[in-house]
């Protein structure tokens, strides 16, 4: 199980300068509002493109498309085609992408957790701007 950080770490600088561009690549890819969604829907299975697209809300067949791609291409998710009439293609999360699955949910709890907390904070920001 991924462990939550209560406090900040003493990372120093050199940490945060290594690898600055793939680490933003990759939280970029991770925070993508679709990927947190095809990751949170391949939790507990395998899953076709289409029932993905069913269970994904308002996504467009390109958005999935592009979405799963670069999943697949950042090793989170394995794509499996079947040899059947009509085709079959099935998505899966890799050992990585289940990894991240922690990572997700925990986010996703944290958001849930504090929105309430964070609408009020952006309420009484926007009335001191006005």
């Amino acid at each position: 199980m991924t462990e939550l950080i209560t406090e900040p770490l003493d990372t120093g600088p050199a940490l945060c300068e290594e690898g600055r561009d793939l680490t933003r690549d990759v939280l970029e890819r991770i925070g993508d509002k679709w990927s947190v969604v095809v990751i949170c829907k391949l939790a507990d299975t395998t899953r076709g493109f289409n029932e993905l697209r069913r269970l994904s809300g308002p996504i467009s067949q390109r958005m999935l498309s592009a979405t799963l791609r670069r999943l697949e291409r950042d090793g989170l998710v394995t794509r499996t085609v079947h040899n059947t009439k009509p085709p079959r293609v099935d998505y899966a999360l890799t050992p990585r992408g289940l990894s991240l699955l922690g990572v997700v949910r925990a986010l996703a709890r944290w958001a849930e957790e504090n929105a309430s907390g964070i609408l009020d904070s952006r309420t009484a920001f926007n009335a001191e701007q006005a």
